[in-house]
């Protein structure tokens, strides 16, 4: 199936070929998902020797781990301090380690692979506007400092020295964060993974999953993979496969706006130093330039598939609120991509039959953390004991009115943009 619209789809690396599955199949483990998680899972598996079989039913990186805004940001949606609060010093730590530490694991493995992603790690900016959105970026930075992490606070001249606009109070900026090409990194663990001796199969859905003898069965459209243990690593396109999960979570879009690459004077007054940059709030915008000068730009829009800028003309229109050059600027590509949200904004990782793993949820974080769930799988199945991983092992927990999720998410929407203006 070919991909939706977008500059990723114009810019990526070529896509390995990964051909729909024929027939039966061994394998030690079947993942359910092409994505940045089972992805990063399978090249893990594939290097320690395990037999594994990939399906995804359109191609590797074809959901939002090839549509988002190839932002690497470290940490959780939640601040350190909370995440010890909700899981103890001693989960919570290991907890926030993996994720701060996720994206250096990530240009690490970029690096040993030679993915050719266009990775960058020139830092995460948390911009705050208002005095509420300043008190949160310092607190932010407070704790990161605390516990040795190369985080700063930025007032609002150096943010705007950052930024070359006016309109943020602070920042707190982590050194560790980056960008990249998502479809490429996508394509570019899948052709990895295939190196190590992993099997990947597009047009490949998963139809039918049973409990079989020894392990599972996970039917296809035309085959079938028999395998001891399954991962499902759908995230925001989980379906009904396995009871409950996706009602789980909340599939929420996110769009996107790329424009024509600017001269390199106007990039360089714009964003000097090339850090990510996300805004603090209830309805956040981010925004980064690529490397080819390009503004790639995103936030909520409609809560269905998009093809241009047309039906997200607000985010072009705030680009302009936030450098007036951008008046004159030339928007080639808009599109979206359904990510997976979670109700308390943590990344789940379930186990809710021996043999079967889930991982999802990472709440517009995916990048990184997926990266990272996808490790934390892997060590799973290669023997650490639920106990040891750096993720807590949950229980699944269906929302109730799942149903009525978009009305939710729009809702949500308003309210968050209501509450943001007023800096509440």
């Amino acid at each position: 199936m070919s991909l939706p619209p977008s500059l990723y789809a114009v810019t990526a690396v070529p896509a390995a070929p990964t051909p729909p599955l024929e027939g039966a199949v061994e394998a030690d483990v079947c993942i359910v998902g092409g994505g940045i998680t089972g992805l990063s899972a399978a090249l893990r598996l594939a290097e320690a020797g395990t037999r594994v079989v990939v399906i995804e039913a359109r191609e590797p990186g074809w959901g939002a781990s090839g549509r988002n805004g190839g932002q690497v940001n470290p940490g959780l949606k939640h601040d350190p301090d909370q995440v010890e609060k909700d899981f103890g010093p001693e989960m919570g730590g290991r907890m926030l380690r993996l994720s701060y530490g996720a994206p250096d694991a990530l240009f690490e493995l970029v690096r040993r692979h030679q993915i050719p992603c266009e990775a960058r790690q020139e830092g995460t900016l948390r911009a705050a506007i208002g005095a509420k959105a300043a008190a949160e970026a310092e607190r932010s930075a407070e704790q990161g400092m605390r516990r040795g992490w190369p985080v700063s606070f930025t007032d609002a001249g150096e943010t705007a020295a950052l930024t070359g606009t006016k309109r943020y109070s602070a920042a707190m900026l982590d050194a560790r964060g980056g960008d990249l090409q998502p479809l490429s990194y996508a394509r570019g663990l899948a052709r990895a993974a295939m190196d190590q001796g992993a099997r990947i199969h597009g047009g490949t859905p998963a139809v039918k999953l049973t409990r079989r003898e020894g392990g599972w069965s996970v039917q296809t459209p035309a085959g079938e993979v028999r395998a001891a243990h399954v991962v499902l690593a759908t995230n925001g396109y989980t379906d009904d496969l396995w009871p409950g999960l996706r009602r789980s979570i909340v599939p929420a879009f996110s769009s996107i706006a790329a424009s024509a690459p600017l001269p390199e004077d106007v990039a360089r007054a714009i964003m000097p130093r090339r850090s990510s940059v996300y805004e603090i709030g209830r309805i956040t915008v981010y925004y980064r330039m690529d490397r080819q000068n390009r503004l790639v730009i995103g936030g909520r829009g409609p809560q269905q598939p998009i093809s241009d800028t047309t039906p997200i003309r607000w985010i072009t229109e705030y680009a302009a609120r936030l450098w007036p050059a951008f008046r004159q600027v030339e928007w080639t590509h808009g599109w979206n991509g359904q990510l997976g949200v979670t109700p308390d904004f943590y990344p789940h990782l379930h186990e809710p039959a021996p043999g079967l793993i889930a991982a999802l949820g990472y709440s517009g974080r995916g990048v990184a953390m997926a990266t990272a769930m996808g490790g934390q799988v892997a060590r799973r199945l290669l023997g650490t004991a639920a106990e040891d991983l750096d993720m807590p092992v949950t229980s699944i927990k269906p929302m109730p009115f799942h149903g009525f999720w978009k009305l939710g998410v729009m809702a949500k929407v308003w309210e968050g943009r209501v509450l943001d203006k007023l800096g509440l």
